[in-house]
């Protein structure tokens, strides 16, 4: 067999893990999502992003105001513009998060076996001895012995600038805590963590509220993340304040798991949730070091079986600071790919990172080199396996695309759509090809104005494994004579010559919708 359609299955040979790594028209099929920040803010910086394999930009509301996300977004467009890459946005929400307030930003040093109290009282400046945080019911819901991590925010873990508390005692509205670890904890803002701890704070705030009600609607937000998901309601809460607010009722709502809350309600909460965000960060205090695989194999399974978007945080932790990962963060991004992760998410690598462009880089060729070796085959018929019989149509549809593709050698499937659903259903069975999503719009009004869907649908196929979107001529319906596919066709292919993923004499599988059939359609293309 070549050397590059290898499966972990069989003896991988020497010479194949020797060869260089080839490049292609896109740096992997897995996608790519970056946390915009300090040192990725500027055109050349988010351009060079772009270019490395950037799909989705996320916009986190823990830190930075309106203003402040505003112009890196500004920045951001003038850099798809620039580069012709598509990119969708996310916001993140803040959600039921604690946080130490530290007004003066000084360094702070706390000694292993010292005590530090934790207090509501924001009026007291943040020292070695007392620490303001912006909750006041955290004296009722922690008991002695209880376990609380503090670090900045998207800390490292490292326990030189992480710190770990024990609950000594309760004090009235303070909480008195053991160090357990010398650290210096510096910036503005930590974050608090209570491990195994339900904290009385809604999912979606009123100040998130404000945030998706103001910024979220003015940038038509491609993706909500949910962060702190407990419920399955909480989902449906955020949909239904989502759904009031005209154009943004499109966005799709990813769950952010990050407590065993949220992992005890996992099912349900992925059966109302778009796509998943598995937050190891927090998932790795709330756990116990050794589940984390556990839950981390099963969630990104459940999704894959689901076609629903499984996202995995915090891969590359050390490339903060580091132009290469460890060995150990390498192999973890390969089998987050092996595990059938859709979309890698980067958080402190990108934003306040040295090296966000090269970040992406490296943990694009390595998700490249991942998905060759890629049990295709034997995922195609767990998949299958899984969604039985009878098939609904679509389904029938999308699994006869992709069987139909690797039995001929396609270079690429072509899928029109105008929701987007069959795209992510064909994505669903995990082709070793690209998907070219083409998006035929649809006119719609609302009574006052005429407009055309589509753009959300392009941009939201770009956090999904292998699927790669392009926007056809408005004038074209979803619905549209044979000859008039025909010309979008045409329109589609010269894309994929462009791209460079197809050329003469390739095999090219199209699905697409002939009046009121679906067809699944193979075409050799000629000189």
């Amino acid at each position: 067999m070549h050397a590059t359609h290898l499966l972990l299955e069989e003896p991988i040979r020497m010479a194949s893990i020797l060869e260089p790594s080839k490049t292609n028209f896109y740096s992997a099929m897995t996608r790519i999502v970056g946390t915009l920040g300090s040192k990725s803010r500027s055109v050349e910086v988010l351009s060079g992003c772009l270019k490395a394999g950037m799909s989705v930009a996320r916009f986190d509301f823990s830190l930075g105001d309106a203003e402040y996300h505003q112009e890196t977004l500004e920045n951001l467009k003038i850099a798809v513009k620039a580069t012709k890459k598509l990119c969708a946005v996310m916001l993140d929400t803040v959600g039921a998060e604690l946080q130490v307030i530290n007004k003066s930003e000084s360094s702070i040093s706390l000694k292993a076996d010292g005590l530090v109290v934790l207090t509501p009282n924001q009026d007291q400046e943040a020292n070695s001895e007392i620490l303001p945080i912006s909750f006041d019911g955290l004296a009722k819901a922690v008991k002695k012995g209880d376990t609380i991590f503090m670090g900045q925010y998207l800390f490292t873990g490292s326990e030189t600038t992480s710190v770990w508390l024990e609950v000594s005692e309760v004090k009235g509205a303070d909480v008195v805590c053991v160090v357990k670890n010398s650290a210096t904890l510096s910036g503005a803002l930590f974050t608090l963590h209570v491990s195994q701890v339900h904290i009385d704070l809604p999912t979606l705030t009123e100040k998130d509220k404000e945030v998706i009600r103001t910024w979220g609607v003015k940038n038509s937000i491609d993706f909500l993340s949910l962060s702190y998901t407990r419920h399955a309601e909480d989902v449906r809460e955020a949909r239904q304040f989502l759904s009031t607010l005209g154009d943004i009722g499109q966005t799709q709502i990813f769950a952010k798991i990050e407590n065993v809350e949220g992992l005890t309600h996992f099912d349900e909460i992925l059966q109302e949730a778009d796509g998943i965000i598995l937050s190891r960060g927090n998932l790795g205090i709330d756990l116990p070091p050794e589940k984390v695989f556990l839950f981390q194999k099963a969630a990104v399974y459940k999704c894959n079986m689901a076609g629903k978007p499984a996202v995995v945080t915090r891969v590359v932790d050390s490339m903060t600071d580091n132009l290469r990962p460890t060995r150990a963060e390498a192999t973890d991004v390969a089998n987050a790919v092996l595990d059938g992760t859709d979309a890698i998410l980067l958080g402190a690598e990108t934003l306040r990172g040295f090296y966000p462009v090269e970040t992406i880089s490296i943990v694009g060729k390595i998700c490249a080199e991942a998905e060759k070796v890629f049990n295709q085959d034997l995922y195609f018929k767990k998949t299958v396996k899984y969604v039985g019989e009878p098939m609904s149509h679509l389904e029938s549809i999308a699994s006869s695309a992709v069987r139909a593709a690797i039995k001929v050698k396609a270079s690429i499937i072509i899928c029109f759509t105008s929701s987007g659903r069959a795209a992510r259903l064909i994505a669903k069975y995990r082709p070793t090809m690209p998907v070219l999503s083409v998006v035929i719009p649809r006119l719609k009004t609302n009574q006052l104005r005429w407009s055309f869907t589509g753009a959300f649908e392009a941009r939201q196929s770009l956090i999904v494994r292998g699927l790669f979107p392009m926007l056809a001529d408005p004038r074209h319906p979803a619905e549209s004579t044979n000859s008039t596919n025909e010309s979008v066709l045409k329109v589609a292919l010269d894309h994929g010559k462009a791209s460079g993923v197809i050329k003469s004499h390739d095999r090219v599988v199209v699905c697409q919708k002939v009046g009121d059939s679906s067809v699944v359609k193979i075409i050799e293309l000629e000189d």
